[in-house]
């Protein structure tokens, strides 16, 4: 962990390059309603109901089975516990990435739970629970690699890389030459070609690849010392709802709830 993000310039490095963290959040976009009120925990436990903005389509933290079976994944089964120990039932609304804001400012739904990264932009409009996702960037070799350990031995080196990512970026400043690819698959098929070195993406997306492929051909070979934390977003001055739902992740924590459901979809706690 001897990388320091100043190389790229910014935070925003660790900007996930996953969908569910793009950092477009206009509060007008689809359709320029006006800001609803914010939430108040009473009518919440009045209607009994915890109205959860989330795509359903953003595997493993929202998606559906098979493609049309039940709504699950990470954050689904976050805000579901965390609704159960506010007293009331999660009730969820599958909204597109873009449109999904304005359905929150819109008042559409009380929350939003979807992989939402907490940014000093998204603070100024949004009022945020703590985090209940933490991740970092991560170089990631083959596995009996041993040239690399840090990113400043990235330097010469060759890594593959989405032209389009915050990573690609984060490559090109530690010096490296890079291979482009569409994505994470593809990075992980010239790793095991030898055709790469290395290639640097998100903690999660390594830890969603390995719960279910195992693969021993590859490993984390450094991580970025900051990291990306992910909490609800809910409508500015829902005071007592983000005390609410503090209290309950708080609660959840302190069970083993959270350290449970990371494992689940992720093998290792990425809730902390």
């Amino acid at each position: 962990m001897t990388h320091r993000l100043s190389i790229l310039g910014a935070a925003a490095a660790l900007t996930l390059a996953l969908a569910g963290c793009a950092t477009s959040t206009p509060a007008t976009e689809g359709g320029g309603s006006e800001s609803a009120a914010p939430t108040g925990l009473q009518e919440i436990q009045d209607a009994g109901v915890l109205a959860v903005g989330t795509e359903g389509t953003y595997k493993p933290f929202s998606y559906h089975e098979e493609g049309s079976g039940e709504l699950t994944g990470y954050d689904v089964e976050v805000i579901t516990a965390v609704a159960e120990k506010m007293g009331v039932e999660a009730e969820f609304q599958e909204t597109q990435w873009d449109a999904i804001f304005a359905g929150l400012e819109a008042g559409r739904f009380d929350v939003i739970a979807n992989q939402v990264s907490i940014t000093d932009e998204r603070k100024e409009t949004y009022d945020f629970s703590d985090p209940y996702t933490v991740s970092s960037g991560v170089i990631v070799t083959s596995a009996d690699n041993n040239d690399i350990s840090s990113f400043e031995d990235l330097s010469g080196k060759t890594t593959a890389q989405s032209l389009t990512s915050n990573w690609y970026e984060l490559a090109t400043e530690a010096g490296a030459n890079v291979e482009p690819v569409e994505g994470w698959a593809q990075s992980v098929t010239l790793l095991e070609q030898g055709r790469v070195d290395a290639t640097i993406n998100d903690e999660l997306t390594y830890l969603d690849y390995q719960k279910t492929n195992n693969n021993a051909g590859i490993k984390i070979a450094a991580t970025t010392d900051e990291t990306s934390e992910s909490a609800v977003a809910v409508r500015k001055g829902s005071t007592e709802l983000v005390d609410a739902i503090n209290t309950a992740l708080g609660e959840l924590r302190a069970d083993g709830t959270l350290a449970e459901i990371s494992e689940k979809y992720f093998g290792s706690d990425v809730s902390e």
